[in-house]
C-alpha cells in the first residue's frame, strides 16, 4: 500500500495523480481518519484474514472481480460508478487477492483526497461514515475478497447536505475529533 495526496488533475482516473514532486502520506495520517490496514501475503492468507474477521466480529464475506472483460458494456458505467464520492453506513472491508487499483479518502478537515494504492495482499478498512471512491488503476483488473459485519451490502450514498448529517457520517467525525 502506498498513499499520497492526489493531484486533482482532470484527466483518467485510472491513472496515479501523484503529484511532482509527490506527497506522501504518512501512515499515521491514515489512522488518525480512522482507515486501517494490513499487508497480508496472498499466499496462505486464509488463516491470518480468518483471525481479523473473528477479532473484528466480520461474519460473511463474498469475492468481487472487477475487469474490463467480465463486466463488458457495463464496465465504464460501474468504473464511473465507484468513482463517484460516496460513503457507507458500514465498514468497507477489501482484501486484495489479485490485481491492484486505487481508494481514495477524504482527509478531515482538509478535504484533500488522499489515493491509496492497493495491490495484491493488501487489507483496507475504510470506517463507516467516510466520504471516499475507488477506481482500477490502467491494468483494469482486480479481485477482491469483500468482508461485512452482518449480511452482505454495499450501499453508497453518495454526497449530499443529506450524507452531510448522516448519522453515521456524524458519528465518524466525532469518532476522529472533528467537528460534526
Amino acid at each position: 500500500m502506498r498513499a499520497y495526496y492526489f493531484d486533482n488533475e482532470p484527466t483518467d482516473q485510472r491513472l496515479p495523480h501523484q503529484s511532482i514532486p509527490p506527497k506522501p502520506v504518512e501512515l499515521s495520517t491514515l489512522e488518525r481518519i480512522g482507515l486501517l490496514h494490513w499487508h497480508i501475503p496472498v499466499d496462505g492468507y486464509e488463516t491470518k484474514i480468518n483471525a481479523i474477521a473473528a477479532e473484528r466480529d466480520y461474519k460473511n464475506r463474498d469475492t468481487i472481480n472487477v475487469t474490463r472483460e467480465g463486466l463488458g458494456e457495463l464496465y465504464e458505467t460501474k468504473i464511473k460508478g465507484f468513482f463517484q464520492e460516496h460513503l457507507h453506513e458500514d465498514e468497507e472491508i477489501r482484501y486484495i487477492l489479485s490485481g491492484s487499483g486505487y481508494f481514495d479518502v477524504r482527509e478531515t478537515p482538509s478535504d484533500a483526497w488522499i489515493r491509496i494504492a492497493v495491490e495484491a495482499g493488501d487489507l483496507l478498512v475504510l470506517p463507516a461514515g467516510i466520504y471516499h471512491r475507488f477506481t482500477l488503476d490502467t491494468n483494469d483488473q482486480l479481485s477482491a475478497l469483500r468482508l461485512f459485519k452482518d449480511e452482505p451490502k454495499w450501499t453508497p450514498l453518495n454526497r449530499s447536505e443529506e450524507t452531510d448529517i448522516n448519522p453515521h457520517r456524524v458519528s465518524y467525525l466525532r469518532t476522529i475529533g472533528a467537528a460534526a
